[in-house]
């Protein structure tokens, strides 16, 4: 079945009529072309207007109209709701152009893609959003001081509940607010003490006083990971609390079975896998002075699910957007280059610790198939594919992570075997 496209002129207008694709396109001076098998749809941009086709400045996506198919869906297909996402799985796209120019206007080539889609409803967002003017949010904030790889580090966390404590680890580049829909369920917060905590550098934990960190690449390293949870359990004398981490937390929530599982009742792993790996130096443009924070708060966008509600994914986008440049390139050094259990894997003993992988049927990067994997080489875990959410489940779309979650939760705190 052919493809229902505008022509050129319809879809520049388009573009050149929505606020969002606006704002993605301020000052660009090229264009945009795709090629959907024979068709070709180009419109060029004069300070971010869209106009005439130019000749140079111009990005290019190359693919058959079956793929693209898939792509202009009104609810696209896992891998095929973002083009970074198609791409990076060779999954039938090529672009061609400039990689800076390419990076730094990639929302407003993926907005300008998404105004070619029917419209499709997404789900909203939750009724506890609106109240009462004045009323508080259950989380309490505070800041207690760690020694961390030899330097005093102020670490900021939020806390609600009573119970069974539960360490939340936040992804690369975020912090502890992702965390914010769990604070609100009583289901929760009646059996559990959350605690949220900001890694170094991230939020509200501010740089250390006593080191040079301006003058030196930032890597997020093991050691200082594993050991923050487990000097913020000692500091706030916490029993064998359980850790749930997503994306880099997810991974560490496996690290922490494996090198110390006599400190945890329990690990919750949210897209976490034995290995992720890739080529670091591919994500250059993650921190590149020509290219702002806007990149990769779209390239999580493409993570999350187009099901998910668009305050929610956006929200989880603008996070992304707000944090320190470096951090979410450094925290990649531990998520792509340093971490791999695949050799040790079979050394998890899950008499000692409780291990559940959750993975997002959605997410490119900590896919369904890893974590299964990972499930599979850990005898006495538990596996289960989120449908209808991506990387980030705990904030693109928390109504359906409870769904998932709270068996978790209710299985660990009967202390039920695996």
């Amino acid at each position: 079945m052919a493809i229902s496209l505008p022509t050129s002129a319809e879809w520049a207008q388009r573009c050149a009529a929505d606020g969002e694709f606006q704002l993605a396109a301020r000052h660009f001076n090229g264009g945009v072309k795709l090629a959907i098998g024979n068709h070709t749809l180009e419109f060029g941009l004069v300070d971010g207007v869209p106009g005439a086709a130019r000749g140079e400045g111009i990005l290019e996506y190359h693919g058959e109209e079956a793929v693209w198919r898939e792509i202009l869906a009104a609810t696209p297909k896992r891998f095929h709701n973002d083009l970074m996402a198609n791409l990076s799985l060779g999954l039938g796209i090529t672009r061609a152009g400039d990689p800076v120019t390419h990076a730094q206007y990639f929302p407003a080539v993926m907005r300008a893609v998404e105004l070619l889609r029917p419209s499709a409803h997404a789900a909203p967002a939750l009724a506890t959003e609106s109240g009462d003017a004045g009323r508080h949010d259950a989380p309490v904030g505070r800041y207690v001081h760690l020694q961390l790889d030899g330097h005093d580090h102020r670490i900021y966390y939020e806390s609600a509940g009573q119970g069974i404590p539960v360490l939340l680890q936040h992804t690369a580049g975020c912090h502890g607010s992702q965390w914010r829909h769990l604070f609100e369920v009583p289901a929760i917060t009646d059996h559990f003490r959350l605690i949220a905590y900001d890694l170094p550098y991230h939020g509200k934990s501010l740089p250390p006083v006593t080191k040079q960190w301006w003058s030196q690449p930032y890597q997020l390293k093991g050691g200082l990971l594993r050991d923050l949870p487990r000097s913020l359990a000692s500091a706030l004398r916490l029993d064998r609390p359980v850790f749930i981490g997503c994306s880099v937390g997810g991974l560490l929530a496996l690290d922490l079975a494996h090198k110390h599982p006599d400190d945890f009742r329990a690990v919750v792993s949210l897209e976490g896998a034995l290995r992720i790996g890739g080529d670091l130096e591919s994500l250059s443009a993650l921190w590149h002075p020509q290219i702002s924070n806007e990149y990769k708060a779209r390239l999580m966008d493409g993570l999350m699910s187009p099901t998910s509600p668009m305050a929610y994914r956006k929200e989880t986008s603008f996070v992304y957007a707000s944090g320190w440049p470096a951090a979410f390139l450094g925290d990649l050094h531990y998520y792509i280059d340093e971490y791999d259990l695949r050799t040790q894997v079979h050394e998890i003993d899950t008499t000692k610790v409780g291990v559940h992988i959750l993975s997002g049927e959605y997410d490119y990067s900590g896919t369904s198939e890893l974590g299964r994997a990972a499930h599979e080489a850990i005898k006495g875990s538990t596996w289960t594919e989120m449908k209808g959410v991506g990387h980030f489940p705990m904030t693109e779309n928390p109504a359906v992570f409870l769904d998932y979650l709270l068996p978790v939760l209710d299985r660990i705190r009967r202390g039920r075997p695996q």
